[in-house]
């Protein structure tokens, strides 16, 4: 597994080097957290990169700050997830709309419209498990599979964008699940349950971020486009992440399970539980690793960061 790692590594490094001076507008790049990162990475190759200054919604200044810059490439990490969770989206709809929806299809038409090819980083929880993707199963649900979760309004608000953005011939649009990285921010999911008093204990796919940011970025410069399950073969459950948690960052850490009836009964809004088809992805990018064997690292590269702060 660590000589396929290397080989995927490689790979990305010599093919990022062809492409030396071209330009990007990275819109979260400024405050937000995947944002930020792909920002710092893209800096760390020796693109020139450009952290968005304008907001999704205000439509006028975004395609001013495009006919500005003039990117090669534009990546959008912005959009409402709310703070502390998702339920903050149940009482801020309009607002949720004009960012997730409207906000996105603005940037995604303007550059349409200048001929610039744009990636989407999206959600991938707009599907809950069912009689024909069981939990346990394997079967992960599809690119193609019509979205069947819109118990939050947040997933909602992505669903009705799913429906729009395949029309345009510039999008690669990522769907990412529960993220994880390395690092310590506070949206990481690793340590979003290592601070519930209570998780649940379901399989889901999983976004390791240390494996895929490298790679959306690839895929932007190769103008890859359509729909992609952005996550890493394979599923991982709660407490499978929070027993490795216990080994390899903190011995003394314990959790308490509950049921999903038990956790709706504490949320304003359902959460989707899910395993997506990585294939496709797997196609472009065979050495991936997959999530029980990527989160063992990650984890002790948590223990690292965190002696050395």
């Amino acid at each position: 597994m660590k000589k396929l790692g290397c080989i995927l590594l490689l790979s990305l490094f010599f093919h990022t080097l062809s492409f030396a001076g071209e330009t990007f507008l990275v819109f979260g790049g400024k405050t937000g957290w995947i944002g930020q990162m792909v920002v710092n990475y893209l800096e760390e190759q020796g693109y020139e990169v450009y952290p968005a200054e304008s907001r999704l919604e205000r439509r006028g200044d975004v395609e001013a700050e495009i006919a500005r810059v003039q990117p090669d490439y534009i990546i959008n990490c912005a959009g409402l997830t709310g703070r502390p969770n998702v339920d903050w989206c149940e009482d801020h709809k309009v607002e949720t709309l004009r960012t997730n929806v409207i906000g996105t299809l603005n940037l995604i038409d303007v550059a349409y419209q200048y001929g610039i090819h744009v990636t989407n980083f999206n959600t991938g929880c707009i599907y809950e498990y069912d009689e024909e993707h069981p939990m346990g199963s394997g079967i992960g649900f599809s690119e193609e599979d019509e979205p069947n979760f819109d118990g939050s309004f947040y997933s909602k608000s992505k669903g009705i964008l799913e429906k729009l953005i395949p029309y345009y011939p510039n999008l690669l649009n990522l769907r990412v699940r529960m993220p994880i990285s390395s690092n310590w921010h506070w949206k990481n999911f690793v340590v979003k349950i290592s601070k519930y008093a209570k998780v649940i204990n379901i399989p889901n796919s999983m976004t390791i971020l240390d494996d895929l940011l490298p790679v959306a970025c690839d895929m932007t410069l190769r103008g890859l486009k359509g729909n992609y399950n952005f996550v890493n073969p394979g599923t991982l459950s709660h407490n499978e992440i929070l027993d490795l948690y216990q080994v390899y960052v903190d011995p003394t850490f314990t959790y308490e399970n509950f049921t999903v009836e038990q956790q709706d009964q504490i949320l304003k809004a359902r959460r989707s539980n899910n395993e997506l088809d990585a294939s496709k992805l797997l196609q472009e990018y065979p050495d991936i690793p997959d999530a029980k064997t990527s989160i063992h690292r990650v984890l002790q590269k948590m223990y690292e960061r965190r002696k050395c702060s």
